[in-house]
């Protein structure tokens, strides 16, 4: 309940009547916005308590305000602020205080943030507007996220639940690690030693809010303006964002059917060494390709030759469906160059916003230190519950079950495409990951196709987020495994039909 005997203030010697007084007070409550329309007031009783006045006088106040159509009184419930309120208009007993000074011809806004900021604040740009200005719209083609029908959200709820309610984990809820749960840490080393053949302990891993949270951290402490990174081209544009918002210079580097151009950063490295590269080599965002073994190899030379540090993004490399995975570059021997950064989240759901950094103790400890900046101590109770569905085994069967039915939505999306948009689209059908880089023929502009799609209840992206340079793909990611058969099935049905005409 609001305080109302702060924000009602009677004045004893005014000539006003009391209970006007009141009446007056709730009228700039409601329209100043604080009193919102169908909140509920105070019963006479408790609020002639509040005010040390009548109870009369308070009934008084209220019957001003019902005649005036402010309030109504709802049977059991008690006087609320009417839905409809009226025009706001200046009534005989109105504080003239209220009133716009002589000369004062702009009245005051109606909310304290009705204007806009009159300070100078960094400026990131228009927001990205939505497909279908916002509208709810569904099926929605996204660009790569899991199913969460599928996750273990029921033992990681149970697990959270059994935590909170435990009081040797007390000190869970009040306070927690700068790097994040020990528990966790030590889970995420044993699973990627398991998977991926890598060697680290405590002191090598800081958890993130997500894989997002760990790049801006990594290019946050080695970026500094004019600093040279090389990125894809075409490259994963909110990794683009953050390091241009730290004053980054972006070279970019072609991306084939093999991954990077390995050979055209070596050519840079003998003009100039770079301060940072960005690479993705398991499923590049967004084109899917996975950079090739003679490639990687090669890369890890030029990394030992140049002393230039790498950030390896790889947000996606459970999921392969062709053979085995690649090892990641920092499985291998790179003395310590290659700040590795990684994902739960594509394994649970968009909302479950925990990733993770691995890099050499000095990298972690001053991370970790900016973590506590951004986010105090992260969730210790999720960690916690994570590290106990490692633990127990949850989490890798669920990771089992997933590779196993993304496989089959990956095949069931190509067929569909190849059924329905064959002379439309091109595509490689990826080894891995959650989506397909589709690429549309260019008599078939995206941002047509979008537009035309939301009007027939699809959200599909106009693709302008992979424009580079200037040079616009015509292509987006169509991820697959969010949606089950029958969900596919009418997603390529309602985006062949908002396709506009052959020109």
């Amino acid at each position: 309940m609001l305080p109302f005997q702060t924000l009602i203030v009677i004045d004893r010697r005014s000539a006003a009547p009391v209970y006007q007084q009141i009446a007056n007070a709730l009228i700039r409550l409601i329209r100043d916005g604080i009193l919102r329309p169908g909140a509920s007031l105070p019963g006479s009783r408790q609020l002639a308590s509040l005010l040390d006045v009548h109870r009369k006088t308070v009934e008084s106040a209220y019957e001003e305000l019902f005649i005036q159509d402010w309030i109504k009184v709802v049977p059991r419930k008690g006087p609320q602020v009417s839905q409809d309120l009226p025009e706001v208009r200046p009534h005989h007993f109105i504080d003239t205080q209220q009133q716009p000074s002589p000369g004062h011809n702009q009245p005051s806004p109606l909310f304290p943030y009705s204007n806009e900021a009159s300070f100078p604040f960094y400026n990131f740009g228009p927001p990205t507007p939505l497909p279908g200005g916002g509208k709810k719209l569904r099926p929605v083609i996204n660009d790569g996220f899991p199913d969460p029908r599928i996750a273990p959200i029921d033992l990681l709820l149970r697990e959270y639940r059994r935590l909170f309610n435990q009081s040797s984990y007390k000190r869970f809820i009040m306070m927690g690690d700068q790097a994040g749960s020990v528990s966790l840490r030590t889970a995420i080393i044993d699973f990627l030693s398991d998977t991926r053949g890598m060697t680290f302990n405590l002191d090598n891993i800081v958890i993130t809010r997500g894989a997002q949270m760990a790049i801006f951290m990594a290019a946050r402490m080695i970026i500094q303006p004019g600093s040279t990174v090389l990125v894809g081209n075409p490259n994963y544009f909110m990794a683009d964002a953050i390091f241009r918002q730290f004053g980054a210079n972006l070279m970019r580097v072609p991306v084939d059917d093999h991954g990077m151009d390995i050979e055209f950063i070596e050519k840079f490295c003998k003009k100039q060494r770079p301060d940072l590269l960005y690479i993705i080599p398991h499923h590049h965002h967004p084109t899917t390709v996975t950079l090739s073994a003679d490639r990687r190899m090669r890369l890890l030379q030029l990394i030992d030759q140049y002393q230039f540090p790498v950030i390896e993004d790889d947000y996606d490399y459970d999921f392969h469906y062709s053979g085995g995975p690649i090892l990641p570059l920092a499985s291998a021997a790179h003395n310590g160059k290659v700040i590795y950064i990684g994902s739960l989240t594509k394994s649970l759901a968009p909302a479950i916003r925990v990733g993770y950094m691995i890099a050499p103790a000095n990298f972690i400890q001053q991370a970790a230190q900016l973590r506590r900046m951004i986010d105090i101590r992260g969730d210790s109770l999720l960690e916690e519950a994570l590290a106990y569905l490692f633990k127990a085994g949850d989490m890798q069967k669920h990771l089992k079950k997933s590779v196993k039915l993304y496989h089959q939505r990956r095949n069931i999306l190509c067929g569909l495409l190849e059924q329905e948009l064959k002379d439309i689209v091109t595509f490689t059908k990826p080894q891995g990951g959650l989506a397909l880089w589709t690429r549309f023929k260019k008599e078939y502009p995206l941002p047509a196709i979008s537009e035309r799609a939301a009007a027939n209840g699809l959200m599909i992206s106009d693709g302008r987020m992979y424009d580079v340079d200037g040079y616009h793909f015509n292509a987006l990611r169509i991820g697959f495994a969010s949606m089950n058969e029958k969900e596919l099935e009418e997603a390529v049905s309602l985006l062949k039909r908002s396709l506009p005409h052959r020109r």
